[in-house]
């Protein structure tokens, strides 16, 4: 017979053998470091330039980033901070480097969907990477007890008070707190329940973080993250048990009410990896985001799967909206929830392989223009990016073929600029809106 004990000793031996492979992945200092990129991927992949015209611009102004030069001096590699000076100061033809940003706070994309394995952590990781090389400051939270984009972004010591747990946590005590001290009801000339929570709760001290208590930094220098861990597993316990002391606490709203905290112009982008569940994590990212991302592998169980999550989730969003009408404001949430865009995009796709065109054919005559272009594709480059917990944009494209880093690159390149061209328009529309409503709301007043 075996207990919780065996799984324990299970795990000690499982962490060792981590252990060993993250000083495989990672540098000697068990740091993941961002490489640098050569001039070639400078001007044509990142800036979009002629080599011979980037190289010009370096020589003829000595204040911009030099890089460095390769022993034999055939070629010069940019961190990315450099990148981002010369996206900055370069101006071709007179025209800016730097990515469009409509005014208003950032834009919320959750990658999500009910399988696992239907490459979640993958597009949200290539999605982030490709976000920074294109000039974005991102925010990527996430909401997976996995914790393999956490993993992918280098880190690997976090605490459960660390993740989203944390900020439910820490919600309910300041939301319980605000309904405690509502005043007396006009209508019926009573007060709202008091709510208790318990001092194991309010001793933990997680209602006294700051903001930014949350979000760590990555080795990327323009991403930062909200992680997660294996411990932050129990926030589905937890919140039922939450819910319980306080029946009135808008859970699902948590994470978004976080969100609306923070600076406007600290970040662009803000990416949600969810787990492959409908829980209380993957509802508050559902929630707080403005569009869904919704990936699946080219097979039939995958379609399958897809199917039951978009009726699971209609489900439980209908349930909560009717659940919660009346109920306390939701910060800037409201019920019920509304999406700027759905989209979904077919993963680990084969387009020599009959059966996976034939399962993008049915995904198209389903979902239309709501399903993407441009799948993304399976190659050698891509499982081995897997393989190192990195994305084909932190590979070295000396370790292979060009040619094979240079599809599988393609291959994101085009999903990240299909996501950009529906994103853009929907953010732009977003904050109009705001703009608009501010503007009622000043007259009114």
């Amino acid at each position: 017979m075996l207990t919780h004990t065996d799984l324990r000793n299970l795990q000690t031996r499982s962490l060792k053998m981590q252990s060993w492979i993250r000083q495989q992945t990672f540098s000697p200092e068990n740091t993941k470091t961002l490489r640098r990129f050569s001039s070639w991927e400078v001007s044509e992949l990142i800036l979009g330039l002629n080599q011979s015209t980037f190289r010009g611009k370096i020589a003829a102004d000595p204040t911009l980033p030099a890089g460095k030069v390769e022993p034999d001096g055939r070629q010069r590699w940019f961190s990315l901070d450099e990148v981002n000076i010369l996206r900055r100061k370069l101006r071709p033809r007179d025209k800016t480097l730097t990515p469009p940003r409509p005014s208003g706070r950032a834009f919320r994309t959750a990658v999500a969907n009910f399988k696992g394995g239907a490459g979640k952590s993958t597009l949200a990781l290539h999605f982030a990477h490709a976000a920074a090389l294109d000039g974005y400051r991102v925010l990527c939270v996430d909401f997976d007890p996995q914790a393999t984009l956490s993993h992918a972004m280098g880190l690997t010591d976090v605490g459960e008070e660390q993740t989203v747990w944390g900020i439910m946590a820490r919600d309910l005590v300041h939301e319980t707190e605000a309904m405690n001290a509502a005043p007396v009801a006009a209508a019926s000339g009573t007060a709202l329940p008091r709510r208790h929570i318990p001092a194991s709760i309010t001793n933990l001290g997680l209602q006294d973080l700051r903001i930014g208590d949350f979000i760590q930094p990555t080795n990327w220098p323009t991403i930062d993250i909200i992680p997660s861990c294996a411990n932050a597993a129990f926030v589905e316990f937890a919140s039922a048990q939450y819910r319980h002391l306080n029946p009135e606490w808008s859970f699902f709203a948590a994470v978004s009410r976080y969100l609306d905290q923070l600076p406007d112009d600290q970040w662009d982008l803000i990416f949600f990896d969810c787990p492959p569940a409908i829980g209380y994590q993957s509802m508050n990212a559902v929630f707080a985001a403005d569009m869904l991302y919704i990936p699946s592998g080219p097979g039939y169980w995958e379609y399958d799967s897809t199917t039951s999550f978009i009726g699971q989730l209609s489900e439980a969003l209908e349930d909560l909206a009717e659940g919660f009408t009346g109920a306390l404001p939701a910060g800037d949430v409201n019920l019920p929830k509304a999406f700027h865009d759905i989209r979904f995009v077919m993963t680990r796709y084969e387009p020599g392989n009959d059966l996976h065109r034939a399962m993008y054919e049915a995904f198209g005559k389903v979902f239309g223009e709501k399903l993407a272009k441009h799948p993304v594709e399976m190659t050698r480059a891509v499982e081995q990016s897997g393989r190192f917990l990195s994305s084909i944009y932190e590979m070295d494209y000396r370790d292979m073929t060009r040619e094979t880093w240079r599809r599988a690159r393609k291959s994101f390149d085009t999903a990240y600029q299909e996501f950009r061209d529906v994103m853009l328009p929907a953010w732009q529309g977003m904050n109009d809106k705001t703009l608009s409503a501010d503007k009622v709301s000043q007259e009114e007043g």
